[in-house]
């Protein structure tokens, strides 16, 4: 293979987090196996030594040098800035030390950063957008458009977004549907950075099929009857993710079978789930939450006969690939889900692995769980076409094969 380049990686998300553990060190760690030098800066919140530890460690077996700062919660805006400036400084100081040959840019607030460099230092940059974070600001309730400031700010990034899409040597989005939204919009293709789609990657490695052994296991543990109908949810709750529908949803599953438990997998506290649940009648002992560490969850998981979530279908989640998707399909579990979020429903069809609903009410979580039923697992086919989404290889191989182009000046549509 032919020598590697040495990038910058930006990342306002911090790596002692489970969503850089699982969306940022693996992919690095992929590009220094391909030969590339990485350098990454990331915002780290506190966190135990523990976390911190093996983070470092990671690092270190692959060679990355991690360049952590702290992050800055308050005031609102403000903090955000001057972690931005923080950052930005900090990657002129290391690109004076030894030049970079490309910075790769995680979402909106690194991206300033390389923009400015590709403006000043006329370092290439990958503008990885993540999806349409202003938007998901404004439609997630955080900035208020009503508040002249946010609104400021809004058009602010707004404006930036046009000069990251035009000015970026190449642009990745999660999603092919965010893919055309960003096409729909261009006046003139030629003078654009070219769009390739990565999704959410999974270690196919770390998360394997669940087998017969596997899930007894797993229910021993967690001390669900073997003839129980299980439903598992994975990850955060709050902003997106729809409890009190998945709730409902469950509900529905606990009519028609009222041994059916429901397995919430997430660090969110169990005591405003269970609230929740409780006003919808659904006891206490058919819930079970507990928080689990990356290496966990797939042994945990095991105890489930399909994943569960429910995202809230508004324009910014167009551009959104679900982590839990790929990681429930990696498992071989099918998927009981709602359209109109990026790539689910496409994805649904062409593994055959689930059921997109599209709309939440009662008869449609009804006729939800008919189609589960009567759904012919395929194991073949659901993990040959999960692995065309979502495997941590091809994504690593995608992101080489832009790093490799945007140095020799050849993007990639579809990488």
């Amino acid at each position: 293979m032919s020598s590697g380049l040495h990038s910058l990686y930006l990342s306002y998300d911090g790596m002692c987090d489970p969503l850089g553990r699982s969306q940022v060190l693996p992919y690095l760690v992929g590009l220094t196996q391909r030969g590339h030098r990485i350098s990454l800066i990331s915002f780290e919140k506190p966190c135990s030594t523990e976390n911190r530890g093996a983070v470092e460690r990671i690092c270190f077996e692959a060679g990355i040098d991690w360049q952590p700062l702290a992050y800055h919660k308050q005031p609102p805006i403000l903090s955000a800035l001057y972690d931005v400036l923080k950052m930005q400084r900090l990657a002129v100081r290391l690109h004076r030390q030894q030049p970079f040959d490309l910075l790769h840019c995680r979402s909106y607030l690194p991206a300033l950063v390389g923009l400015s460099m590709k403006r000043r230092r006329g370092v290439p940059f990958v503008f990885d957008m993540r999806g349409f974070w202003a938007d998901e600001r404004v439609e997630g309730g955080l900035w208020n458009l009503s508040n002249p400031i946010f609104r400021a700010v809004y058009r602010y990034f707004k404006r930036r977004e046009r000069d990251f899409l035009n000015e970026a040597r190449q642009v990745v989005s999660l999603t092919e549907a965010g893919k055309e939204i960003l096409l729909s919009r261009r006046a003139d293709d030629t003078v654009a950075a070219p769009i390739a789609v990565i999704p959410c990657c999974v270690d196919f490695e770390a998360f394997p099929p669940v087998t017969k052994q596997s899930r007894v296991a797993a229910r021993r543990r967690l001390g669900i009857a073997a003839n129980a109908r299980v439903a598992a949810y994975l990850g955060s709750i709050g902003t997106w993710y729809m409890l009190e529908e998945m709730l409902d949803f469950f509900r529905v599953q606990l009519n028609r079978e009222s041994e059916s438990v429901f397995l919430v997998v997430t660090r969110e506290p169990a005591d405003s789930i269970l609230a929740e649940a409780g006003t919808r009648g659904i006891p206490e002992d058919r819930l079970i939450v507990l928080p689990a560490s990356r290496e966990e969850v797939p042994q945990l998981i095991a105890a489930a006969d399909y994943g569960l979530f429910f995202i809230k279908p508004v324009f910014s989640k167009k551009a959104s690939s679900p982590t839990k998707m790929g990681e429930f399909l990696a498992l071989e579990l099918p998927i009981v889900t709602n359209g109109g979020v990026g790539d689910v429903s496409r994805i649904l069809t062409d593994t055959g692995a689930g059921v997109a609903i599209d709309a939440c009410n009662r008869e449609a979580y009804s006729a939800a769980l008919d189609q589960l039923e009567s759904l012919r697992p395929d194991m073949a086919r659901w993990r040959s076409a999960a692995r065309r989404w979502f495997d941590l290889a091809t994504g690593v191989a995608r992101y080489d094969a832009i790093y490799r182009g945007v140095v020799e000046g050849v993007g990639a549509n579809r990488a």
